[in-house]
């Protein structure tokens, strides 16, 4: 019978007691602890299947949490956390109250840098590696470990180019699985694959960056990497090891179908096979897929429309556009500034940018929206999917500052569709040709409307809807949340006394229809599925004040404070803004 590992294993202490030639049956045995949890509660799965060797490798050579380790995203750390003392309530991961998808410095003391968004690892571990210097420190290692769709980033490249002028005591390990989330697109990723198969004829780039670089190497051959990170700890200055790996290693669907098994949902543990989810036949769609099939729709229509995403074509569905029209569709990578000015670019020269980036993602891009779309007012349509709270991934995805940040930009008109019909209508009107840039949110998730694809009808830019006429408190909301708002006042007994306005418009509002609601209606309550601080509500406080008007005034959203991770349900019900909380708030604003 074979020896059991990683049972005993609760601490990289205890994993450097093992033998050498005992780590691959460990590998082999975290493989499966990884593949058995992922398989019922989710996850993300592949990334961390391609990196138990490497994982293995890092705490087995150097002394971490002395030694200090950099995740990059954090989709491959599963395999960290449970080596470093949570592989008993790893089956939390990613659930209300559990452990969080990412390393968190709360969490771990081995978790060194709290990660969700890429490219931020190397200027991380640059500034830990440049702190102990200064603290007179020169033994503690640091590593950072980035991927190849992360690498390209303009922050990575910021962060060697500043290391390579450093005697940092640094280690970046580039893991080269020739995928994202997506697979890695752009010409360094034509670099790398032509150094992986020996004939690239330019100088190594990381050289002339100042590294010591050494590579490729088998990324699942642990004792190549364990001798090889042996080796590099001798070594002073910025260091660089290139290594190879294969994404999804141990599980042949994962390592087949690397896109769909990035995030399976659940699967059978054993043979690997999806569990089909049980749905109807008819159901709402996805707003990510009305976004995706639209714009193809529109750009056979008018031939100036350009789709753009950074590195998220399955996830935006622009994928269905650069499969029928390749040459207006663009994936730039990991790149949401460059995203941002290309599509700048693209409108100075009269074409029509359809630029989706998840909410989340836009905040990487805020100086590039403001400086070279909004001053020049520019009529760059931006379409923010995943907006509000979006679920397991927690604090670093939710998209929930979209309107605080951008309300307070001039020439900027900001809109949120309350289903998807509304979604198509006004992908229909911003290509009609608007005369200034326009901020599109949705969520993320199915919608509401079954049939949804109706013929097209423009929309007046400001111009909000009444949606239930009501006696004295007024409810304005703003996207989606309609639909929770309807279904709090079905909740009630007697909703005579509510109104309901879907507002459409953040900026500009609906001064017209505001003004008539603040004359006929004694208390106003704002509802968004948004920080309060600077969002919608706030812009309706600021009416008030502006007009003088005396009504009292209720902002319901999303709390000054970071919101953690759990099912969207789980997380409106945690901050009362689910449609049971939410009636019984308007039950006592009656009482």
């Amino acid at each position: 019978m074979q020896k059991q590992f990683l049972k005993h294993i609760n601490s990289p202490e205890q994993l450097r007691l093992l033998k050498q030639e005992d780590l691959p049956i460990l590998a082999q045995e975290l493989r499966d602890f990884i593949i058995n949890i992922v398989a019922t509660k989710e996850g993300h799965l592949g990334a961390s299947l391609g990196v138990v060797e490497l994982t293995i490798a890092l705490h087995y050579v150097f002394d971490t949490p002395k030694d200090q380790l950099v995740w990059d995203v954090g989709h491959q750390a599963y395999g960290h956390k449970i080596l470093t003392g949570r592989k008993d309530n790893f089956e939390t991961n990613r659930q209300f109250g559990g452990l969080s998808g990412f390393p968190k410095r709360d969490e771990s003391i081995f978790d060194t840098f709290g990660v969700g968004h890429s490219s931020t690892s190397i200027s991380a571990a640059l500034g830990m590696a440049i702190a102990s210097q200064l603290k007179g420190d020169l033994s503690t290692q640091h590593i950072a470990v980035i991927g190849d769709a992360s690498i390209a980033s303009g922050m990575a490249f910021e962060g060697l180019n500043h290391a390579g002028v450093t005697d940092a005591n640094l280690l970046v390990i580039l893991n080269d699985n020739a995928i994202g989330i997506d697979p890695s697109v752009g010409a360094l990723k034509q670099y790398l694959t032509n150094v992986k198969k020996g004939t690239e004829k330019q100088d190594n780039i990381f050289e002339a960056l100042n590294f010591d670089y050494s590579g490729p190497i088998d990324g699942h051959n642990l004792p190549l990497i364990i001798q090889e990170l042996n080796r590099l700890k001798t070594i002073t200055g910025p260091k660089f090891l290139h290594v190879i790996t294969t994404k999804g290693k141990g599980l042949r669907q994962a390592e087949e179908q690397q896109v769909t098994y990035h995030a399976p949902g659940k699967f059978n543990k054993d043979t690997g096979e999806l569990i089909a989810k049980f749905e109807s036949n008819l159901q709402a769609p996805k707003y990510q897929d009305v976004f995706g099939h639209t714009i193809v729709e529109l750009a056979k229509q008018n031939e100036n429309i350009i789709g753009i995403t950074p590195a998220m074509p399955t996830g935006s569905s622009l994928k269905y556009m650069m499969e029928e029209i390749p040459e207006r569709a663009f994936d730039v990578g990991i790149a949401e500034q460059h995203a941002v000015t290309f599509a700048a670019g693209l409108a100075t020269q009269g074409l029509i940018p359809f630029c989706n980036i998840y909410s989340t993602f836009l905040q990487r891009a805020y100086d590039q929206v403001i400086h070279d779309v909004a001053i020049q007012n520019l009529p760059v349509i931006f379409y923010l999917d995943r907006a509000g709270l979006v679920g397991q991934d927690g604090a670093t995805h939710h998209g929930v500052f979209d309107l605080a940040y951008l309300r307070c930009i001039p020439n900027l008109i900001i809109f949120s569709p309350r289903n998807e019909t509304e979604l198509r209508n006004i992908m229909y009107t911003a290509q009609l040709g608007l005369k200034q840039p326009i901020a599109i949110r949705y969520p993320r998730g199915r919608g509401i409307t079954i049939d949804w694809k109706q013929p097209f009808t423009k929309i007046e830019i400001g111009t909000g809807q009444q949606l239930k006429k009501g006696q004295a408190v007024a409810i304005l909301s703003i996207g989606n949340m309609a639909k929770t708002v309807s279904k709090a006042l079905d909740l009630l007994e007697n909703d005579s006394e509510f109104s309901h306005y879907d507002m459409r418009f953040v900026k500009p509002l609906d001064l017209a229809m505001l003004h008539n609601i603040f004359k006929t209606h004694h208390t106003i309550i704002t509802i968004e599925d948004a920080a309060i601080k600077g969002g919608f509500g706030s812009a309706i406080a600021e009416f008030s004040a502006e007009h003088n008007y005396k009504n009292k005034l209720v902002i319901k959203g999303i709390p000054d404070q970071f919101i953690e991770h759990g099912t969207v349900e789980e997380l409106h019900q945690s901050i009362q803004l689910d449609a049971t909380s939410l009636s019984v708030f308007l039950k006592k604003m009656t009482d």
